[in-house]
């Protein structure tokens, strides 16, 4: 397996390189989109299960994808929906990113959250833009409940992308809901379950791809194909869905993003600006966003996975290496 990687990988090195020195781009005259999908697909084969992705350079009709349409469990990517939801709210003036929200110990998600972490007294206020904040750049699952409600529930986000034309994108649970659905815990007083169930078998949380494979195979709710959440994606950059003050203020929390430092941006060239979005659960691995390029150029990435189990870290081996061919892609194709 490591000898594999490193092949790729110094063979992605060596055409990037010598393509450089050549002036020759190593995959825009050579290779077409289709070409570039099935390298892709080849590559991620032995590190996941299943590889979804979708791609797009901003400014062009070109999509490269490998299964683009398939289904697959978006885990907390799906908080880039929620944030998207709750801002529309806030452009229409229904609610301000300084508004303060009540955030009970009751509706506190267990996990290793910001939240629920560091504020274990009651009496806690925080504005909608502090909570987006760690909902997004920490994964905060206490954040994204709130969020969620503050939408309008999950009823209320699958709407907004109805109403912008993605259809292959749903949104169904809280987090609360979708860890308690994961775990099979029946009781809806999720936090202290979990907690419960942790202390008394310590190995739960290690037998989570194999509980996972049944989980997403089973489950429909909360999933996406990885076209729709680019789509999704590209409607927040062009201002489709957003106002230009909200698109500019997600995009911004999502360069700061703390989690998965070994996907998207593993591979690209140090100080490469990366707004993503993780998601990790069980035998899923997902990473989506928007990648800048050295010339000022962008593009929106989509990778997913499901069906693994592989590491943790072989998935998110599997996201970087395929961030990495696109980056050099779309780079040296201009």
């Amino acid at each position: 397996m490591e000898k594999f990687m490193k092949i790729n990988l110094a063979l992605c090195s060596t055409i990037f390189i010598s393509s450089l020195m050549a002036g020759q781009p190593a995959f825009a005259n050579d290779h077409n989109s289709k070409d570039v999908s099935a390298k892709l697909e080849t590559i991620s084969q032995k590190l996941v299960g299943r590889l979804g992705l979708a791609a797009q350079e901003i400014g062009s009709d070109e999509r490269i994808t490998v299964n683009g349409d398939e289904k697959f469990v978006m885990a907390s990517t799906y908080k880039v929906a929620i944030a998207v939801a709750l801002l529309e709210r806030i452009d229409k003036g229904e609610l301000k990113l300084s508004d303060l929200i009540d955030v009970p110990q009751e509706t506190m998600v267990t996990g290793d959250g910001a939240i629920a972490v560091n504020f274990v007294h009651p009496g806690i206020k925080l504005s909608i833009a502090n909570l987006i904040e760690p909902m997004i750049t920490l994964s905060d699952n206490t954040a994204t409940d709130i969020c969620l409600k503050l939408a309008g529930g999950p009823e209320a986000v699958t709407k907004v992308m109805r109403n912008i034309g993605i259809t292959d994108l749903r949104v169904d649970r809280y987090t609360s809901e979708i860890l308690r659905d994961f775990y099979g815990l029946p009781d809806k007083a999720y936090s202290s379950v979990l907690a419960k169930a942790l202390a008394e078998d310590p190995s739960l949380a290690a037998k989570q791809p194999l509980r996972n494979l049944k989980f997403e195979q089973e489950d429909l709710r909360d999933q996406s194909s990885p076209n729709a959440m680019l789509e999704l994606l590209l409607a927040i950059d062009s201002g489709k869905v957003l106002s230009a003050q909200s698109s500019e203020f997600l995009i911004d929390v999502m360069s700061r993003t703390r989690t998965g430092a070994g996907r998207l941006k593993a591979l690209l060239p140090k100080g490469t600006p990366v707004a993503h979005k993780t998601g990790t659960i069980g035998g899923v691995a997902n990473d989506v966003g928007f990648i800048t390029l050295p010339d000022g150029r962008r593009f929106a990435i989509v990778v997913y996975t499901k069906s693994s189990t592989t590491s943790e870290a072989e998935r998110d081996r599997a996201i970087a290496e395929v961030t990495r061919i696109l980056f050099d892609f779309y780079y040296l194709k201009s």
